[in-house]
């Protein structure tokens, strides 16, 4: 609850004049109609916001928890809420996106174009055999396509499964076979930092072990010559001029329950889980926490400077900003390119007033100081959002004081792939304390537990847990529900297990703390470490490995890796730099180990089980607690 007394620590309040002109619920009021009727209040929004082509029977349905289902019965598109709907008002004319490419060029779309564009590749995709509840693979850089490729899928009721386009071969051909997927959506390739990144090339050797897929689809973004697999792989830009391309199909009615989309997230084995979420509890829960934390105006544009292959990508890239009308941003390259002033000049140049983006990013333009974002006029700012892992008190600071000139509130979220959008966030009226996410939404309920599963006290340290359920919750691991269950909702029966821990203060303020499973953030995305060690232990040279995450002023965490050599190699340099470029590989180079460190064994449990957190003591030069699990 929002407290009435002063707070303690280190506060920043909002400026008055952002707090008389914003648009938002009555936080206390509208927590405390959701804790008296969670899915009366929920289904009172989804009414009142959103269209739907049938209601629901029943806007709850927990009699077969933990797989809860929402607006059960209800008949909806998301693409219908986030296109169509639109273009029966002024907003047919409005700029729904605003595209950058690394190069400068620069493109943008009305709602009107966007829709008809997505509409005339909804066709193409319906033309080449996909149907309702087919899985679609997507693996592209940040260019309009990427959105066009998610937002045609869910129109005819396909599933679309976005990659990250920084994933390797092996990643990409995981999640391919994981999702059976008939058709892949790529381009030849992606600019970034002045390079190309051969996606073409990557997916091509993904698919020679992936049958299920029988077309790709490729946009010619770089121009570079690719190969062209005949019969199989066709362009883009050659089926949009197909007649069947003017053929606009209508929106697919779908049941609120269908799935949406899978995205693949890390976990603490070496198979990465195919998160499923829904379009009805999915198009609810985002719409609504975008409104509610960045009280977008019809006025504003909204860059969250994030990639579409990640959740908040797809919540706050593609469909929060759509289903509100708004105008949003969508840049393809890096931050510091060519300059480190880069996106301080889109800023200025495109009048963004909303600007969300990670800690990673704040902490890397840090760096280069002051004088590159003081060469800007960021007056156009409003309020500035952070995303993908705690913010350094350091980095906060200068993010409100350099980037938001002392004006612009920052609305630091937590949330995860699992919850699709916003959890724990202050609203633009909240005091803010640097490095806290502040409080709960309203209807979300959280707790910090102890082992024993009870509420810890006042600024101890705890499991991070959410107590009831929400509309925008992943209803399954696909494929897998014993997974599901067993990876959430185990830990304490009834209660999702989050995986990070937390703390809250004097104040009911949350302060989220990092992961307590195997998971490490390295800029923000998360690996498991199962993955990692799994990808050094394919080489021939290592017999076994372990890795940890080590803290970095600028990425958050690094990989350091622990490496057990097969019998008779030879450890040098120049295996380090081989294994280093392996792991790249196989899974990424996001998840190129920043130090690997060649040892004679490993602490371990006498059930074999690798004890990391000794390996992080001692690397940080810590207290190396309770040993007597050891082997010896």
């Amino acid at each position: 609850m929002v407290s009435t007394k002063p707070l303690i620590g280190e506060v920043y309040y909002p400026p008055e004049t952002i707090v008389r002109q914003a648009n938002l619920p009555d936080y206390d009021a509208e927590h405390q109609a959701m804790l008296a009727d969670l899915a009366g209040e929920w289904g009172r929004i989804a009414r009142e916001e959103f269209e739907w082509f049938a209601p629901w029977k029943k806007t709850l349905d927990d009699s077969n928890a933990p797989f809860y289902q929402w607006f059960v019965g209800g008949a909806v598109n998301i693409v219908h809420n986030a296109l169509d709907r639109h273009l029966r008002t002024w907003r047919r004319n409005k700029v729904a996106l605003l595209w950058e490419g690394e190069n400068y060029d620069q493109r943008s779309f009305t709602y009107h174009q966007l829709a008809r564009e997505v509409c005339r590749f909804a066709s193409v995709l319906r033309a080449m055999g996909v149907n309702k509840g087919d899985r679609v693979t997507i693996y592209m850089g940040r260019i309009p396509e990427i959105v066009v490729a998610m937002l045609a899928c869910a129109k005819i009721g396909a599933v679309h499964s976005v990659v990250y386009g920084g994933f390797s071969v092996e990643a990409l051909h995981g999640r391919i076979e994981d999702s059976a997927s008939k058709v892949a959506i790529t381009s030849d390739g992606a600019w970034l930092r002045g390079n190309i990144v051969p996606l073409k090339e990557i997916m091509d050797e993904a698919l020679q072990r992936s049958p299920t897929v029988q077309t790709v689809i490729v946009v010619k973004r770089t121009g570079q010559d690719v190969h062209m697999e005949p019969g199989r792989d066709l362009w883009y830009h050659d089926l949009m001029k197909l007649p069947i391309a003017e053929t606009c199909i209508p929106t697919e009615e779908v049941d609120a329950e269908d799935p949406l989309f899978l995205l693949y997230t890390s976990g603490t084995t070496g198979r990465p889980k195919a998160i499923l979420h829904t379009h009805g509890g999915y198009m609810v829960g985002v719409a609504t926490t975008l409104k509610w934390v960045f009280d977008l105006k019809e006025d504003d544009t909204w860059w969250c400077a994030a990639d579409p292959g990640w959740v908040t990508g797809h919540s706050y890239i593609v469909y929060g900003p759509l289903l509100l009308g708004a105008t949003s941003v969508l840049y393809e390259g890096a931050p510091n390119h060519p300059f480190p002033d880069r996106w301080w000049d889109i800023v200025e140049r495109h009048g963004v007033t909303v600007l969300y983006t990670a800690p990673t990013a704040i902490r890397g333009l840090m760096r280069f100081g002051d004088a590159w974002p003081n060469r800007h006029d960021l007056s156009s700012l409003r309020l500035l959002g952070s995303v993908g892992e705690p913010i350094n008190p350091e980095a906060w600071k200068w993010y409100h004081r350099v980037i938001g000139k002392e004006r612009c509130p920052i609305m630091d979220t937590w949330w995860q792939t699992e919850t699709a959008h916003f959890m724990i966030t202050p609203l633009p009226g909240t005091p803010l304390k640097p490095g806290s996410a502040t409080l709960p939404l309203p209807g979300v309920q959280v707790d910090v537990l102890n082992e024993d599963g009870d509420p810890v006290g006042p600024n101890e340290e705890g499991y991070l847990v959410i107590t009831a359920p929400w509309p925008g919750m992943l209803r399954t691991i696909y494929g897998d529900p014993d997974r599901y269950v067993q990876q959430y909702w185990s830990r304490f029966p009834g209660v999702y297990m989050t995986g990070d821990s937390a703390k809250r203060d004097e104040d009911g303020y949350i302060w989220v703390i990092g992961r307590v499973d195997d998971v490490i953030k390295v800029s923000g995305y998360r690996l498991g470490t199962a993955e990692v060690e799994s990808a050094l232990v394919s080489h021939p040279s290592v017999a076994e490995a372990a890795v940890i995450g080590m803290p970095d002023e600028v990425r958050g965490s690094v990989i350091q890796a622990y490496c057990i050599l097969a019998q008779g190699v030879e450890p040098t340099q120049r295996l380090i730099e081989i294994l280093r470029d392996h792991v790249a590989h196989e899974v990424g180079p996001i998840a190129k180990p920043a130090t690997i460190e060649f040892v004679d064994k490993l602490p371990k449990t006498r059930s074999g089980k690798i004890m990391r957190r000794v390996l992080k003591a001692r690397a940080l030069g810590l207290d190396e607690g309770d040993l007597s699990t050891l082997e010896e």
